[in-house]
């Protein structure tokens, strides 16, 4: 694989860790039909999420491709031994008592680096959640990112990096084409579907 340039996704790992994860997604039948566009600065976002393994066949995906991908933890779990396994897996703290919220703190992290790739899972819950939260959109508008669309297709065994949005200011407008993207991907537990996909699944 060639040198991540100026303009390429942060990277992490290595051969062995790229080799591992292909492998695990093989066995599992899945693949990553449309890998992580290159951009140095992103919020990633998953969806729809109804069962565990979203997560854990998308962290695969990022580990195949070499993504250097960071989560927000708040900062009282970096206590102890733990903290440095945590900042290895790639969290970063957040802390909520202070004065700026979690969109705030996030967008300085954002601000403060060359590169970052941060992960938000904006249904919150594989439940069926009533709405989605949108802090994801108002941290990629104010820190000026784009917003990358992860996907796990579980008719298809497919992973995607679907689609890239640049928030236009119009949050109803982008929210509108991110549940569109997201109500043609088929989930594991479609009954757990949070309540914008469903609603459009059910009309089509």
């Amino acid at each position: 694989m060639s040198s991540p340039q100026d303009s390429d996704y942060p990277r992490r790992g290595n051969a062995f860790s790229r080799w591992l994860a292909s492998g695990f997604l093989r066995l599992a039948g899945w693949r990553v039909t449309n890998p992580m566009p290159a951009v140095p600065k992103a919020v990633i976002i998953g969806g729809p999420h109804t069962s565990n393994w979203d997560g854990i066949y998308t962290l695969a995906a990022m580990m195949q491709l070499g993504l250097d991908a960071h989560v927000m933890i708040k900062d009282s779990a970096f206590k102890g031994p733990f903290g440095a396994m945590l900042r290895w897996m790639g969290a970063l703290p957040i802390a909520r008592h202070k004065a700026g919220g979690v969109v705030e703190q996030t967008v300085a992290q954002f601000n403060s680096r060359d590169k970052l790739v941060m992960v938000v899972a904006p249904e919150g819950t594989r439940g069926g959640a009533t709405q989605w939260k949108t802090g994801f959109y108002r941290i990629a508008e104010q820190a000026g990112v784009p917003i990358v669309l992860a996907t796990a297709d579980y008719r298809k065994k497919e992973i995607t990096f679907a689609r890239v949005i640049e928030p236009c200011g119009d949050m109803e407008k982008d929210l509108a084409e991110i549940f569109e993207c997201y109500a043609s991907i088929h989930p594991r537990h479609p009954d757990k579907l949070s309540a914008p996909l469903k609603a459009l699944r059910e009309r089509r």
